[in-house]
């Protein structure tokens, strides 16, 4: 990396570590429902939606109750998305006359919203409505982060109670994070994305003169340009915020209207991974031992910074098939340099590869570049983040819930070495907590390698291929890295809008979050019903500089096993195949 990327990149993480830990407090607040600053002003919608609901804030539920009401909405969510998609050329602010998409296309878009995923296998300004980007796909960017928060509240709870039962209530959790987090930080970011010119209305699109008139695909004269506009601001906070990553119009991210600016830029690429940085915070406050957070954030940033400075470095230095050509891809004061295809020039290599690591770091899915047109090595670092099982800070509370199942698996191990019980946060972890966090753990890569596996064999996976080769497979293996681990990203030369895709990509998607909450919730369940143990001589400190390499040792080991020979056939390969010289 260059002097002046290194310095951006240091400010970038000081920035957000500077904002996200004192929100990390205001996280744990929320969760324990003590109301202060933003809270008590905030509690009287608070009250009004138990209200309107009908739900008694008092009660609480048992881990069961708790995954059966989770899944319970979320169900409700899928077909309320899909049946809203389905009509959407019936209800209002459909001005543009678009048709309803075809119905595989409305389920795999559905379940990707309700599943925190994202993914997009369609245009979003040329195939939805105002009306259902912003009261279908936007309810649901609430509704799938305020979950993930849910359940991480859930399982701090489980570690920090004894000889209890329940877990709290999930539906005052979910009517918290969204009313106190989700809601007053997304309104912040919408009026600073606005500032900067981010398109905020629900006008139609409009038609303006072409300051060059020339001509178009079937070489008539065009004078007139049509420009999609919307409720994108209010999009584009809580897509970034969290952690859900669908972009209002095609281009995402690198759209002139989503992302106009470099502060914009800035700010989206905060919030990215500022509630997730938060979560670890938070952690550490819950369960009383504020060490345990900053152990979980320290193996986090271990993994982060590795990859991220890999893409950063495939990316500025460049193409060398262009260098032999002559292509000078230095940076200097005139030009950004690096490998510029596929890339907005006005952020560069440096800012696009910055924002694909964190980007699948976060669980996010947002993009402000092609991540198909990266570097072999470029886009190896993004597969890597999401195939290690999106614990690298992640997704907005399944990041930290994520991690601890590695920790809890680390604590086994440990265990195992010495021949003790394992214990993590003065808890025994016995059979059954280490049977759910493997199942938590594993699911997730089983899902990424059937879907590769199925893909590749048949015609109606392989047809959907753009480009021959390694790097076709790569393509396909990015698909399901990203529905197998709740990301949305893509790799846009797979053409993935066909029935298989939207089928098979759907269930991933699925299996990849459910797989995960379920046992997550389980353990946090036997957890609770279990009494303190007070740490002992053969207690292995989980807070201390040789837990977070234990920890680190584990999650690399698990995915290193996991997906290297399906990275060796396929980014490595083709890294191999552009030293050489030869094709891909």
């Amino acid at each position: 990396m260059t002097t002046e990327a290194s310095l951006r990149f240091v400010l970038y993480l000081g920035v957000m570590c500077a904002l996200a830990w004192p929100l990390g407090a205001y996280l744990a607040n929320v969760a324990e429902r003590k109301d202060s600053g933003p809270a008590r002003w905030l509690a009287p919608l608070e009250r009004v939606l138990y209200r309107v609901a009908g739900v008694d804030a008092t009660r609480e539920m048992t881990w069961r109750e708790y995954a059966f009401a989770l899944l319970g909405l979320q169900f409700v969510g899928v077909l309320a998305l899909y049946a809203l998609q389905r009509m959407q050329t019936h209800l209002p602010l459909a001005s543009e006359q678009l048709a309803a998409p075809a119905p595989d296309l409305a389920f795999d878009s559905a379940i990707s919203f309700v599943t925190n995923t994202n993914w997009q296998s369609y245009g979003g300004e040329s195939t939805y409505s105002h009306l259902v980007q912003a009261l279908g796909f936007g309810v649901q960017n609430f509704v799938s982060a305020a979950t993930g928060l849910a359940v991480f509240f859930a399982l701090a709870r489980g570690f920090r109670r004894t000889s209890a039962s329940t877990l709290g209530n999930f539906w005052v959790d979910v009517v918290r994070a969204t009313v106190h987090v989700l809601l007053p930080l997304s309104i912040v970011f919408s009026l600073a994305l606005v500032s900067q010119g981010v398109v905020m209305t629900l006008a139609p699109s409009a038609s303006v003169e072409l300051l060059d008139p020339t001509v178009d695909a079937q070489g008539a004269p065009a004078s007139t340009q049509t420009i999609a506009l919307g409720p994108v601001a209010s999009q584009v906070a809580i897509k970034q915020l969290g952690t859900n990553g669908g972009g209002f119009f095609n281009a995402n991210s690198a759209h002139p209207l989503e992302n106009p600016t470099p502060l914009s830029n800035f700010i989206e690429w905060l919030a990215i991974l500022l509630l997730p940085v938060a979560c670890c915070a938070g952690f550490g406050r819950l369960v009383a031992d504020r060490r345990q957070g900053k152990a979980l954030f320290a193996a986090m940033f271990v993994i982060f910074v590795p990859l991220a400075v890999l893409t950063i470095h495939a990316e500025q230095s460049g193409n060398p098939r262009l260098t032999a050509l002559g292509a000078d891809q230095v940076a200097s004061a005139d030009q950004s340099g690096g490998n510029l295809e596929g890339k907005e020039v006005r952020f560069g290599a440096f800012e696009s590869a910055l924002w694909a690591s964190a980007t699948t770091a976060a669980s996010n899915g947002s993009v402000n570049a092609l991540h198909d047109s990266f570097m072999p090595l470029g886009g190896l670092g993004p597969l890597a983040l999401m195939q290690l099982g999106e614990v690298v800070f992640g997704g907005v509370g399944s990041g930290v819930y994520g991690m601890v199942l590695f920790a809890l698996v680390a604590v086994f191990l440990a265990g195992l070495m010495v021949g003790r019980t394992p214990e993590y946060l003065g808890k025994k972890i016995e059979r059954f907590e280490v049977q759910m966090a493997s199942l938590g753990v594993l699911a997730p890569c089983f899902v990424v390698l059937l879907g590769t596996a199925l893909a590749v064999s048949f015609e109606a996976g392989r047809a959907a291929i753009q480009d021959p080769g390694v790097h076709g497979f790569s393509e396909v293996l990015y698909a399901f890295s990203s529905a197998g681990n709740n990301n949305g990203s893509a790799f846009a030369g797979l053409g993935a809008n066909v029935p298989f895709y939207n089928v098979v990509l759907g269930l991933a998607m699925l299996v990849a979050r459910y797989a995960v909450i379920v046992p997550v919730l389980a353990i946090a369940g036997s957890l609770a019903a279990k009494k303190s143990v007070p740490p002992s001589a053969g207690t292995l400190p989980t807070h201390g500089s040789l837990f977070v390499v234990l920890l680190v040792g584990v999650v690399v080991l698990v995915g290193a096993l996991t997906f290297l020979p399906a990275l060796a056939i396929g980014p490595l390969v083709e890294q191999l195949q552009l030293g050489a010289g030869g094709g891909a």
